[in-house]
């Protein structure tokens, strides 16, 4: 039987359909054109990007030259300019402002790969550095009230580049979407004097049938009122509200697990197009202590049609214990780069 549920952060409800479920292997491969054109994120091509505004390199190499392991770089195309001038204007009953911000682009490898999963677990601490680096150096600009760091992995997700890489951009207001979490976070805390995050983490580690790895410091877990299938979140078991307060041995232990989930998605289903985002607290504003800062994976395996954009609902026809034993299931194996992969199922 199909169900409702609610999401215990903001006040959304999903409809788990059962009626017309799907079993992890019904997503088994998505077929996606291969890019063919000249990459401008590989090495040697970097005069093709704008310069660079940070890299992880060899000592003694010169900026926009080869000898780097993490990039970051202008967006060619910015949503917003850290340049623009902060104005605000009205039209009527109608707001414009500047489009103020700042878009850059985290080239995670010069190996031209598709994603952080055939990366070492080093490589990936260096990428979640370069993320923290950016972000703390951002919030300097006291116009900045929000840095969303995300991922767009395939067509289907919204990659235009097939080299592995990650996005940032700063926004002058808090999204909606967090917003909504904020708003939800301080109400459960006021009401229970307690983390809603951290409540839901401790329910997921005692349930065990929504969890996909626990680590010493993290949870990979697929949420209750999961609105896509195979959603999933990784969040720190310690209370902590901003990411860039990350440390040393959090980074090691988040790369692992993020290596390790992400693996497990790509082999649960050959080119798996996901989104990524990081929902930290905003920034230059008051502190929001009660929130708890996470990642969240969103694979693109269905559509959004006229009901879900009509009402904000959504509709997911894989149970999320059902995705997670999946998961859990799918054996780890880890290509040498240019070694094609090779898919393991072992379905309840």
């Amino acid at each position: 039987m199909s169900e409702w549920r609610k999401d215990p952060i903001v006040d959304r409800w999903v409809i788990i359909s059962t009626e017309r479920g799907k079993r992890p292997n019904d997503y088994r491969d998505i077929l996606e054109e291969k890019k063919t054109q000249e990459c401008p994120l590989c090495v040697g091509k970097e005069k093709l990007t704008p310069p660079e505004i940070m890299a992880y390199r060899e000592p003694g190499s010169q900026n926009d030259t080869p000898g780097w392991w993490v990039r970051v770089v202008p967006n060619k195309f910015p949503a917003l300019r850290i340049e623009e001038e902060s104005s605000l204007s009205q039209h009527g009953i109608y707001l414009t402002m500047s489009g103020i911000g700042a878009h850059e682009l985290i080239v995670e490898s010069p190996s031209h790969e598709p994603g952080l999963d055939t990366q070492t677990e080093k490589q990936v601490e260096e990428v979640i550095w370069a993320w923290r680096e950016r972000s703390l150096d951002l919030r300097k600009d006291s116009r900045l009230k929000y840095i969303q760091i995300f991922k767009n992995t395939g067509p289907v997700a919204g990659a235009s580049l097939e080299h592995t890489h990650s996005q940032l951009i700063a926004t002058p207001l808090v999204p909606v979407e967090v917003s909504q979490e904020l708003d939800g976070a301080r109400k459960y805390s006021s009401k229970n004097r307690s983390c809603v995050f951290c409540d839901m983490v401790s329910q997921e580690i005692a349930e065990k049938s929504r969890v996909i790895i626990e680590s010493n410091q993290f949870l990979s877990f697929n949420p209750f009122a999961s609105r896509f299938p195979f959603e999933t979140w990784i969040i720190p078991k310690e209370h902590q509200h901003d990411f860039g307060q990350i440390r040393e041995e959090m980074v090691r232990d988040f790369a692992g697990i993020l290596r390790t989930t992400l693996r497990k998605i790509s082999l649960m289903i050959n080119n798996i197009p996901y989104n990524m985002v990081l929902h930290t607290s905003p920034v230059n504003i008051r502190e929001e202590g009660h929130y708890h800062w996470h990642l969240e994976i969103m694979p693109r395996l269905t559509i959004m049609a006229g009901f879900e954009l009509g009402t904000g609902y959504f509709i997911n026809p894989t149970p999320p214990e059902m995705a997670a034993q999946a998961l859990r299931d799918t054996q780890e194996f880890y290509p040498l780069h240019g070694e094609s992969t090779r898919e393991v199922y072992n379905y309840v």
